[in-house]
């Protein structure tokens, strides 16, 4: 499943009751939507979450407000946008991501917070189990630990001549570092590859055939 679909399913399975129930106390939802990049880099995914709002009756600028905050590709901007978002009193807040799933967790213990998506919201400290969450905190993970060596195997099927793979990942985000040393020998004992992880500021050396970006 994509991850705009992940976006249209908030809409539908967790925002739309916690609409309903500002909508029965007489004033008018309003959603805090944070976003890790720009408006401009997902345009797809915001025209997915408004498009469900609309498929379920909620028009923002008429019956509904969302309230956006973009951190520009900066994780470190993320938990003073969710404070600011906290500071406005929304009746939700949704979010793509562990580090903006974290940020939004810091700033609030009360108001609901839905994650498009985490590849493991149990190690990054966001929920105590998959089957209970814990607090204020839901949403969706994509269990990306667990698929990353068949990735590689459906990978070298498709590309057999492939020797050798970058991995290209986000040291500040914790759900990336918290399961990489874990995946990695996953996946090295998957494929007869050589699997290259490049330490931040440190150029690599050699010839790389494919490059993998890591980050949810």
């Amino acid at each position: 499943m994509r991850r705009r679909e992940f976006i249209a399913l908030i809409g539908d399975v967790v925002v739309r009751p916690k609409m309903a129930h500002a909508q029965q106390a007489g004033k008018r939802p309003r959603i805090g939507y944070l976003g890790v990049s720009s408006s401009s880099l997902e345009p797809h995914y915001v025209g997915a979450f408004r498009q469900k709002l609309r498929e379920l009756g909620h028009v923002d600028g008429e019956n509904l407000a969302i309230e956006y905050r973009w951190a520009e590709g900066q994780d470190d901007r993320l938990p003073g946008l969710a404070v600011e978002l906290v500071g406005l009193h929304p009746d939700i807040i949704v979010t793509m991501g562990t580090p903006g799933a974290l940020a939004a967790m810091q700033a609030t213990k009360t108001i609901p917070i839905v994650m498009a998506s985490s590849a493991d919201p149990v190690a990054a400290g966001l929920v105590a189990s998959l089957a209970r969450p814990r607090e204020n905190v839901t949403g969706f993970t994509i269990l990306g630990p667990e698929l990353e060596a068949k990735r590689l195997e459906l990978l070298k099927q498709t590309v057999p001549n492939v020797a050798r793979i970058g991995i290209l990942r986000n040291p500040s985000n914790p759900a990336v570092v918290s399961r990489s040393p874990k995946s990695h020998r996953g996946i090295r004992g998957s494929a007869a590859v050589a699997l290259h992880v490049p330490v931040p500021r440190v150029r690599g050396r050699g010839r790389t055939n494919i490059v993998c970006a890591q980050q949810h």
